[in-house]
């Protein structure tokens, strides 16, 4: 019987990394200059290994190979076969971040054969003036970003947010964005690492990507603010629904009973605050704050008992009708292979035992 599964966090150290990574996750294993922790992750050569239980040891790919539907729902089995289709992480920005922009899935599987990359921001922190730059703060064109560039006024084009924690924001592929010195975020995600860097500050040590960015930009300005939301207690308060992913804001007072027999697909809850039980009918664990854990699909009810005030993100997927993806070599047939890992739960019982980065 699968049951909620934790992993081991995927630290990456950054030319622009801090040390509040280490702080939130009150964990002195996090290396200096840690900018980004990956809770989650389905991504080639980074992929996530369990933390706890009879599964610990396996990878995140492993186990979806031998259990299919019953940890990401038939759905998202259908269209993502293998892959983990969400990439959850933490990240600290002690310095700026480079301006970037990601492509969407159909350009990233032409030139990459790799998904695009929507994503959110849930901020965590931020520092005293903290910025996040969110599109453009007028209508441009490709000549004009270009010219900016060669002549070293880019910010001018930019559209800058004062951001505050607890504030969300969308950033749909083709937006160019980037995250400012002082600010740490949970960052919800594609499974993907294809990102196009248009300006990193005069660092010099990083390559550009202008020549794929230039084709993938949305060049309108962008009028969105950050994502309003409620945050009624013991509540999945919603915040953004895409084909990408689902995010609720779910603030725990009292224990709460969560009901997902109707929804397809795997939960990831992610302790922005607090610690909370995470009880089924055959399993407990503690979530702290700044752990993530996976719900597979298989498990219909889950039960929050707040130890404190808690303040978790509530991620899924809803994709409604699904179609396969277009480019890899998944191969429905292989899903009537055996159920069976190479160290499975009686042996355990018996023995006690790319290259576009940020």
């Amino acid at each position: 019987m699968l049951y909620p599964l934790k992993f081991k966090p995927i630290y990456k150290t950054k030319v622009w990394g801090g040390d509040k990574i280490a702080k939130i996750k009150n964990d002195s294993n996090v290396p200096a200059d840690c900018g980004e922790s990956w809770e989650i992750s389905g991504v080639e050569g980074d992929v996530s290994v369990v933390a706890n239980g009879f599964l610990e040891g396996n990878t995140l790919q492993e186990i979806i190979e031998v259990y299919l539907d019953e940890v990401v729902g038939e759905k998202v089995l259908e269209e993502y076969g293998y892959e983990f289709p969400i990439l959850l992480k933490i990240i600290d920005a002690k310095e700026n971040l480079s301006v970037q922009v990601h492509p969407d899935d159909e350009t990233a599987a032409e030139l990459h054969n790799a998904r695009g990359k929507t994503e959110a921001w849930y901020i965590l922190e931020a520092d005293k003036d903290a910025k996040i730059i969110d599109g453009f703060n007028r209508d441009t064109t490709e000549n004009e970003l270009l010219q900016s560039i060669k002549d070293g006024n880019l910010e001018n084009l930019l559209k800058y947010h004062n951001v505050k924690s607890g504030e969300f924001y969308f950033i749909p592929a083709g937006r160019v964005h980037g995250m400012c010195a002082g600010t740490a975020v949970v960052e919800i995600q594609e499974t993907s690492d294809v990102t196009y860097r248009i300006y990193d500050y005069n660092r010099g040590n990083r390559e550009l990507h202008t020549q794929y960015a230039v084709d993938v930009i949305d060049y309108k300005k962008n009028d969105k603010q950050s994502v309003p939301f409620t945050r009624m207690p013991d509540h999945s308060n919603p915040i953004v629904d895409c084909k990408c992913f689902t995010t609720n804001y779910l603030p725990v007072m009292n224990s709460l009973l969560k009901d997902y027999s109707n929804l397809d697909s795997f939960v990831i809850y992610h302790c922005v605050h607090g610690q909370v039980t995470i009880k089924t009918a055959d399993s407990e664990e503690i979530l702290n704050e700044g752990e993530s854990i996976l719900i597979p699909a298989c498990i219909d009810e889950v039960v929050l008992i707040p130890i404190k005030y808690s303040e978790l993100l509530e991620v899924y997927m809803n994709l409604g009708e699904s179609k396969p993806r277009k480019y890899d070599d998944y191969d429905i047939d292989t899903l009537e292979r055996s159920k069976t890992l190479s160290y499975d739960k009686s042996c355990k019982e018996n023995n006690g035992s790319s290259s576009y980065m940020n």
